[in-house]
């Protein structure tokens, strides 16, 4: 009986230890993610989902696009991404940001309600 007893409690504090080190993991992510917002051109909810894929992909930990504004929340590890990155990534999915123009190639390859107005 006392080596079950003595079994449970030593399970326990493991148990209570792992988690934890989990919270205070996630907390450390926390502290250092950032969260930047800017425009991508799209027009509908197929974009939405190509928008928030590329990103995610590229490292973002959250990402939404609104299809009305057309602006980018998304959060991300700075040690280890940026802006640029991404939207490069966007760009190269056929996306216009502000800072870089998807290749012609890229845009022509959208579905047809996914090609907006571009700047010339």
């Amino acid at each position: 009986m006392k080596t079950v007893k003595l079994f449970i409690t030593a399970l326990f504090a493991v148990v209570l230890g792992l988690n934890t080190s989990a919270q205070t993991h996630d907390h450390m992510n926390m502290a250092s993610a950032k969260t930047e917002t800017f425009k991508v051109w799209g027009n509908c909810d197929m974009c939405k989902v190509r928008i928030e894929k590329a990103v995610k992909s590229e490292g973002a930990t959250s990402a939404d696009w609104n299809v009305k504004t057309k602006m980018l929340t998304l959060t991300f590890d700075p040690a280890k991404t940026g802006v640029d990155t991404f939207s490069k990534k966007l760009a190269a999915v056929g996306h216009d940001t502000e800072k870089f123009k998807a290749d012609d190639k890229a845009y022509n390859a959208l579905d047809s309600c996914c090609k907006y107005e571009r700047n010339k």
